[in-house]
């Protein structure tokens, strides 16, 4: 996910801070040590993170875009000025429009780097604070922004500071109108490159860890990393929370054809990446692979199952359904972000064993050359075990009219009207498919559609030939007067042949 970095740069951050250094530093100068810090760690940990820097005060500037390339950054942080005075509404309405405008509205972090001051005057965070409630829509606060996002602070300030102490509450405050997490961290101590240091990494190592788990397949097993880190899923049921969280253990249960599984609903996806034994070292905190070691298994010679999965899923346009939990599964696949390149993902379904419906339960999903070999699929009929279907009888007709698209009502009325040119011998299928199409229009409101059906009975009547059955005649008339009078917008009412001394098949 999207990370934005927000450097407060106004007046307050350029106060100096006693040090037992000779030369004299600014707040500024602890701020921007300690994202270069994060920088460093994500630089080790999550190179695929995307980060943006901007720069706030009462106006905000974004110095660099999104990007992986930390040097980027670094080099921004650099040219850091400082301006006027602090206002945090400005600050978060400009990354409400990056966010918006970059990434669709994806789940982000954002991190607001500041010293303790709230700001002062109307724009000040309290005085922002004390009137969210109270606006009008046009004036709305930022938050909570209209896609997940979870906002940290970190305050360059001592605790023992009266300012610091003052604007903790207002900063606590802010991060739980996100609704959707955060953290206030703060230093340990007096303002000090190293108080500045820790915060940052508890930060990166809180929020920006490594997920590390192991793919199995049978006998088939391969150490890999889930990026962005899988987050616990909260859901309420029956008034009790049950929070889910992703086993370190993938395993994949079997596999299903792409037009089998289709489109499932998802809640997350991850992108799949091999672990490397340099990996593996780092992680343990040890260097006990040799650089001649390191070479020999990194230098693509080495058997990798997931380079084997992911060339199989993507020729044989199949996708694996793996269980990733005890009652959660999910299912990896091939996709390609551009014409030559190609990722293997994990997208994750909702908990439950229905979670797609037309596959029916995960652990009734067996081999159907073993348990079903008539359900096996064949090349002259194209027959597929799927959808699964229900044995219930829905309550409901399966013989509905639906009017997605206009071929659909279009359907519906030249039916009605074949039958009314083949009167009187469709007597009963003319009215039949008429009262059906009569139902639907009223059931959509679709009032208008009477008059319609009215119009054009009336104009079949006009085209009747010479030689044509003199109860088609009044039959259609009978139709086209029952459509425009009120009863005909009573659903309970049905329209009924016209009752005449004429026999269908006569004349006379």
């Amino acid at each position: 996910m999207p990370t934005v970095v927000a450097l407060d740069v106004s007046l307050s951050m350029s106060r100096p801070v006693l040090t037992d250094a000779s030369e004299e530093y600014q707040r500024r100068h602890f701020a921007i040590h300690g994202i270069n810090t994060f920088l460093d760690m994500l630089t080790s940990s999550c190179k695929l993170e995307f980060v943006s820097l901007v720069a706030f005060s009462y106006l905000w500037e974004q110095l660099s875009t999104f990007t992986r390339d930390y040097g980027v950054l670094r080099t921004a942080l650099n040219k850091v000025e400082a301006y006027s005075k602090t206002c945090f509404e400005t600050a978060l309405n400009g990354i409400r429009t990056l966010i918006s405008d970059e990434w669709n509205n994806a789940p982000c972090q954002v991190i607001m780097v500041t010293d303790g001051s709230l700001g002062i005057g109307a724009g000040s965070l309290k005085a922002s604070l004390q009137t969210a409630n109270s606006r009008q829509p046009s004036e709305k606060f930022p938050l909570p922004f209209p896609f997940p996002c979870k906002i940290h602070i970190v305050c360059i300030g001592s605790t023992s500071d009266p300012d610091v102490q003052r604007a903790l509450p207002y900063y606590q405050k802010l991060i739980d109108m996100s609704d959707h997490g955060g953290e206030l961290f703060t230093l340990d101590g007096g303002i000090s490159f190293k108080s500045v240091r820790d915060a940052f990494r508890k930060l990166a190592e809180k929020y920006y860890s490594q997920f590390w788990g192991t793919l199995c397949c049978g006998n088939f097993s391969c150490p890999v990393q889930l990026f962005p880190k899988p987050e616990p899923l909260v859901r309420d049921i029956d008034e009790e929370r049950e929070t889910y969280n992703i086993s370190d253990k993938i395993d994949i249960i079997g596999f299903l054809d792409i037009k089998d599984i289709g489109s499932p609903p998802t809640i997350a996806r991850h992108l799949i990446l091999p672990r490397s034994m340099k990996d593996r070292d780092r992680e343990n905190g040890g260097n006990s692979t040799s650089e001649e070691e390191e070479d020999s298994h990194d230098d693509g010679k080495t058997p990798s199952f997931t380079v084997l999965l992911h060339g199989g899923l993507k020729m044989e346009s199949m996708v694996a359904i793996a269980r990733i939990q005890n009652d959660w599964y999910g299912m990896i696949y091939s996709w390609a972000d551009s014409k030559k390149k190609s990722n293997l993902m994990l997208a994750l379904f909702e908990p439950g064993q229905l979670s797609v419906p037309w596959i029916g339960p995960f652990d009734q999903l067996t081999s159907c050359q073993e348990y079903a070999p008539e359900m096996l699929y064949s090349d002259e009929e194209k027959k597929s075990p799927f959808p699964v279907r229900s044995g219930d009888k829905h309550s409901y007709a399966y013989n509905c009219v639906v009017w997605i698209k206009p071929s659909g009502l279009q359907s519906d009325i030249q039916k009605v009207l074949r039958h009314a040119r083949k009167l009187p011998d469709k007597l009963q299928q003319f009215y039949k498919e008429l009262n059906r199409t009569r139902r639907a229009a009223l059931s959509f409101g679709f009032h208008s559609l009477l008059e319609a059906l009215a119009s054009m009975l009336e104009r079949e009547c006009t085209l009747l030939p010479g030689t044509a059955h003199p109860n088609a005649a009044l039959q259609l008339t009978h139709s086209a007067n029952f459509l425009l009078s009120e009863a005909a917008t009573d659903a309970t009412q049905n329209l009924t042949p016209l009752q005449t001394n004429f026999a269908a098949g006569s004349n006379g």
